[in-house]
């Protein structure tokens, strides 16, 4: 199981947007790297397409996993992710409130 998935509100711990938060759109396992909605916004020389006009994009570029922290569910500040079983589920818990981070 995972410690970030996609939809989660992570806050950013590291570079130009240390400190800004947003939620995962994409997370790639084998890459060690998500996207995250509105942080680390590159811009991108796109050739026209059929489908698409030629001119300079914004997109966000992905982020590595460990410059990235869950927000608590409780404060929004960065915490880091626990397990516990509840039942016979299987859920990730915030360490520093103790609130159970799956809905």
């Amino acid at each position: 199981m995972q410690k970030i998935r996609k939809g989660d509100k992570v806050v950013v711990l590291t570079g130009k947007d240390k400190g800004r938060t947003g939620e995962v759109v994409q997370v790639m396992p084998k890459e060690d790297r998500a996207i995250v909605r509105g942080v680390n916004v590159v811009k991108r020389h796109q050739r026209q397409t059929q489908s698409q006009e030629a001119g300079i994009i914004s997109k966000e570029a992905s982020i590595h996993l460990s410059n990235i922290a869950i927000a608590d569910p409780k404060d929004g500040k960065p915490t880091r992710v626990g397990f516990k079983i509840e039942g016979d589920k299987k859920v990730r818990v915030a360490k520093r409130s103790g609130v159970s981070i799956d809905g």
